[in-house]
């Protein structure tokens, strides 16, 4: 007897579906360029039916080294029409750092946008799984795509037909690799599978109010995976996607008005530039829904700033890229607003201590996540892949994350910090998260970050790094001896240092063992 076969309907077979049923309506916006959905489907087929004229496979790699334009949407997004795997790399990496993860990766494609091509031309005599033939540049500066061998995306693409290509997906079949932001050592290929990616889009979407008429600004890099809480659901719901090239606080607002945005992301550091701008309480932000922060938590002046100045619709997320989200909505900040919310719809949490065994409530522990979005695996790294599991009593494989919580007694996550940024001075386990929430709320203080440095009597102290306000008269000595009037005895600061910027991943994350390294040494 014939079977139904598994029915499933792919994140870019709803793409298709929107430009058959909404063909000429906005899909994309970008700096000045702008994609109707008929035009922005038919251009992934293009790039699809390319790559497979070319030979690609299903589960290739195809490495994406491009900064935010549309192009680089329609290449993403038609290497998986294709069947391919597509890897998007961080514009922040050097040449040596890029190379050695497109040769983790074992592309057997390789686009880039003209910002990367300096780095690229040093490197590619090393990057021989991929073929010369297969470079692809798209913008490069006026014969510049000669150099290397380079084919630009217009020619590659003049041939192509725009039909949709005849490939089956599955939904075990990867989608993308993204590599970790390295915050806690070497970036590792995270490999997430149609699966959990039509998660994502379908469960961000309903937890925060996406629909076909979403207008959605994208702040961050295109190719961080945070950046995705807004790319993917309103592409996924048939809305309308704008993205800024490269963030400025004053075009931020302007656009808001400009565009009628409803949905927005962005990073704590960037709430706090828009904060700081003098035309915010001039300008009309009444059409936003919806404003996400992420990548790092907010500090709670800094929230109820957002709440008061930006827009009541904040949402807080913590989560961590191998698949695991909360979130705290709107109508959850009254009671539990120094909370990181609950499990995102689909997934499931447990506090771990570190015997391995379930925290009672209230108790601090590892934070695991199980759920429809986890990754697949860590990339060609089973032994890591491995360390992260933790399974309970059904046997489903739950994933550390190597962040510190406690769960109340609502089930409300309370973020401490990350395991290996705890400091431990004296015996007693400091969460730096703790003291930075103290010190930032002196009015000299625009930013703070707070690392554990070694101390001969107490094993290790803390040390706050500050970005000051230039506008407010403080000193380093005024500033410690106010913090640790403040601070509990264990908490004290050791000393304070003025810095101007710190080391940021693509989501504004601070990269504190890069801060850590100096004192270390």
């Amino acid at each position: 007897m014939d079977t139904i076969d598994d029915s499933q309907l792919f994140v870019t077979d709803l793409f298709a579906n929107h430009a058959q049923h909404s063909p000429d309506k906005a899909a994309v916006v970008c700096a000045g360029v702008q994609r109707s959905w008929r035009q922005f489907d038919r251009n992934m087929n293009r790039v699809a039916n390319t790559l497979l004229a070319n030979g690609l496979q299903k589960g290739q790699k195809v490495a994406l080294l491009m900064g935010n334009s549309v192009e680089m949407l329609e290449v993403l997004f038609g290497v998986v029409r294709a069947g391919g795997c597509v890897v998007p790399l961080s514009g922040l990496l050097t040449a040596d750092q890029l190379a050695v993860l497109i040769d983790d990766c074992d592309a057997v494609w390789g686009f880039a946008s003209a910002e990367f091509q300096q780095r690229l031309d040093g490197v590619r005599d090393q990057l021989d799984k991929i073929p010369d033939d297969h470079w692809i540049e798209f913008d490069f500066p006026a014969g510049a795509g000669q150099t290397g061998s380079w084919t630009p995306l217009a020619d590659w693409l003049k041939d192509a037909t725009d039909q949709h290509p005849p490939v089956a997906l599955s939904m075990h079949d990867e989608f993308n690799i993204i590599y970790s932001s390295g915050t806690t050592g070497l970036p590792k290929g995270i490999v997430q599978t149609h699966r959990a990616r039509q998660h994502w889009a379908f469960s961000n979407a309903i937890e925060m109010g996406f629909n076909s008429a979403s207008r959605a600004l994208t702040t961050t890099a295109l190719y961080s995976n945070g950046t995705w809480l807004m790319m993917l659901p309103v592409l996924f719901t048939g809305g309308t996607l704008h993205v800024m090239p490269a963030f400025d606080a004053a075009v931020f607002l302007e656009t808001i008005q400009q565009q009628q945005i409803t949905h927005t992301f962005m990073v704590p550091a960037q709430y706090i530039m828009v904060l700081d701008q003098p035309q915010l309480n001039s300008s009309d932000l009444s059409s936003l829904k919806t404003v996400l922060s992420a990548g790092s938590p907010l500090r709670r002046d800094t929230k109820q700033q957002i709440m008061q100045r930006i827009s009541t619709g904040l949402y807080e997320l913590y989560g961590f890229s191998e698949g695991f989200a909360t979130l705290l909505k709107p109508h959850q900040h009254g009671k539990k607003f120094a909370s990181v919310g609950t499990p995102v719809l689909g997934f499931d949490m447990k506090i771990l201590d570190d015997a391995g065994q379930q925290c009672a409530v209230g108790e601090a522990g590892e934070i695991a996540g199980y759920g429809a979005g986890l990754m697949k695996e860590y990339y060609k790294r089973p032994q890591q892949t491995a360390e992260l599991i933790w399974r309970d009593s059904l046997g489903r494989s739950f994933l550390r994350s190597g962040d510190i919580g406690r769960v109340d007694e609502d089930g409300f996550l309370h973020l401490l910090d990350r395991k290996k940024d705890m400091i431990i001075s004296g015996g007693l386990n400091v969460f730096p998260s703790d003291v930075e929430e103290i010190v930032g709320r002196h009015p000299a203080v625009a930013d703070v970050t707070v690392i554990g440095v070694p101390h001969e009597k107490w094993g290790e102290s803390c040390l706050a790094l500050v970005i000051p306000d230039a506008d407010l008269d403080v000193n380093e000595q005024q500033l410690l001896d106010w913090a640790n009037a403040n601070l509990a005895r264990h908490q004290r600061l050791h000393a304070v240092e003025f810095r101007d910027d710190f080391p940021r991943n693509a989501l504004g994350k601070v990269l504190k063992r890069l801060l850590r390294e100096p004192y270390r040494d």
